[in-house]
């Protein structure tokens, strides 16, 4: 019988757990035809999300055209990545692809072919002799065009819209986006990315072109109560069981994240016989199943990193969730000098995605990203202790 838990790529249909509030506020967010960044820290399910979104929106009511921006590298792949998502999701059929191509975009070069599958697969290249930022606004203008024509609500999906960051031309292409999309009536902008500190950068930054053009929505990890049902619904899909006791106790460490939540789940799911319940002891010997692992990769980067910088992490591993940083109890306990060594060493640990921030009623919290690092620290502190 096949693991029926899934990670490390975005899932749907029954894989996905939960996030009825998310999908609802989604849906009301469309509805009133809003602009939202979506904002979280990596492997959250940003895109699982917003596929499962899309598949319950109604394709007669609805255009919806998702963005990968991850593959592009500069402004005129932006458009072109743009265009082709909006033909594709107007039409199905590939001789229509085409013409609503040609239609919407003078100035690219539409080509189709067609998949092994049948489906039709649009090609856009820049006309000779078109400026870019021209081309560019042209593709921005044409949701609005859309929806001034149609009977249908257009929604942009832009998923890893930090990539614009990279571009050489990266704030004129923001700038642009800023221009042309403030004024669209009937159409609905979603942001989203994998790089939450660049993404906050380039929305709540006052020196940048993007600076409240959209509303924040963060999205969080999920609450136990609702792993409850999920985890054990799945693992007695398969004849085999697990308590609320021991879900309560796999999300001790994965603190609800859902990538890591399921990951964990697939290691004790293959450890358990049929029609036999999880047990603590499983439990634990998946935690150290994934830590051998990623053991090697683990101790490469704790010994890549100077030492300010993994006495930081000892105690975000080490204390419990929600401990302020720059405590002078805290700094004492784990050899950091002062505020000012604080300040360096935690935007060094931000920019490499090895922690993340959040703000709550003006506190900064400050935690390891990935929950199975920080197990693996804790669990070396205590085998040092020992030793």
């Amino acid at each position: 019988m096949p693991n029926p838990f899934e990670y490390g790529t975005a899932v749907t249909g029954d894989s996905f757990c939960n996030r009825r509030n998310e999908m609802r506020d989604l849906r009301s967010s469309i509805d009133s035809a809003e602009r939202l960044f979506i904002f979280s820290e990596r492997r959250m399910g940003k895109t699982s999300l917003i596929l499962n979104l899309r598949e319950s929106l109604d394709l007669a009511k609805y255009v919806v055209a998702y963005v990968d921006l991850f593959p592009t590298d500069s402004e005129e792949t932006f458009a072109a990545a743009l265009a082709k998502a909006l033909a594709t999701s107007v039409e199905s059929r590939a001789d229509r692809v085409l013409g609503v191509a040609k239609k919407l975009f003078s100035r690219f070069t539409p080509s189709l072919s067609v998949d092994e599958e049948g489906k039709p697969q649009l090609s856009l290249g820049l006309s000779p002799n078109m400026a870019v930022k021209e081309s560019l606004e042209e593709v921005l203008a044409a949701p609005a065009k859309l929806a001034a024509e149609s009977d249908r609500r257009i929604v942009i999906i832009f998923d890893e819209f930090q990539r614009i960051m990279e571009y050489d031309e990266g704030e004129r292409v923001e700038r642009t986006i800023r221009t042309m999309i403030q004024n669209q009536p009937g159409v609905e902008y979603i942001f989203l990315g994998s790089r939450k500190h660049l993404l906050e950068e380039m929305f709540m930054s006052r020196s940048r072109p993007l600076f409240r053009s959209a509303g924040h929505y963060p999205l969080g990890t999920i609450d136990v109560e609702h792993w409850r049902g999920f985890l054990g619904e799945k693992f007695a899909s398969t004849h085999k069981k697990i308590s609320a006791e021991m879900v309560d106790l796999i999300c001790s460490y994965t603190e609800g994240h859902p990538s890591y939540t399921q990951q964990l789940c697939h290691a004790v799911w293959g450890l358990v016989d049929h029609r036999r319940a999880v047990t603590s002891l499983d439990v634990e010997k998946g935690v150290q199943l994934l830590l051998r692992r990623e053991s090697y990769a683990y101790t490469i980067l704790w010994e890549s990193l100077p030492l300010n910088q993994r006495r930081l992490l000892r105690g975000l591993a080490l204390e419990k969730s929600g401990v302020g940083a720059f405590t002078s109890g805290f700094m004492a306990k784990y050899g950091l000098a002062s505020t000012s060594t604080l300040q360096r060493v935690l935007p060094a640990l931000l920019s490499k995605d090895i922690i993340d921030r959040d703000v709550n009623k003006g506190k900064q919290r400050y935690y390891i990203v990935d929950r199975f690092f920080k197990v693996w620290i804790r669990k070396r502190e205590e085998s040092l202790a020992l030793s």
